[in-house]
């Protein structure tokens, strides 16, 4: 799989007294797609999704992480997808759908 870019990702880690708490920054490498589309977010409803990475399979950040993509802008999870993780001899990977 070629990862030609790196973005940062905080985890969510849930709601604290002062808002959204974050884990630590860590730089993910991935193959990053920068096109708008309709995705279905983990509660049903419809959203758009303005980018979106492709990784390995065992990335698997909660909706509502922050995503630090390589130009700087800051988005959210909006979901993930696994793809061929139970299908050998096919790659698996994990495509992350942002905000």
């Amino acid at each position: 799989m070629l990862l030609a870019h790196v973005v940062t990702v905080e985890t969510y880690a849930g709601e604290g007294s002062h808002g959204s708490v974050y884990g630590p920054p860590a730089p993910v490498s991935c193959l990053l797609s920068q096109v708008t589309q309709l995705v279905r977010a983990p509660d049903g409803r419809e959203v758009t999704s303005s980018a979106s990475y492709i990784t390995h399979p065992v990335h698997d950040p909660p909706p509502g992480s922050r995503v630090t993509l390589p130009d700087g802008r800051v988005t959210t999870v909006i979901t993930v997808r696994r793809e061929g993780v139970d299908i050998p001899p096919l790659p698996a990977n994990s495509e992350v759908m942002m905000r």
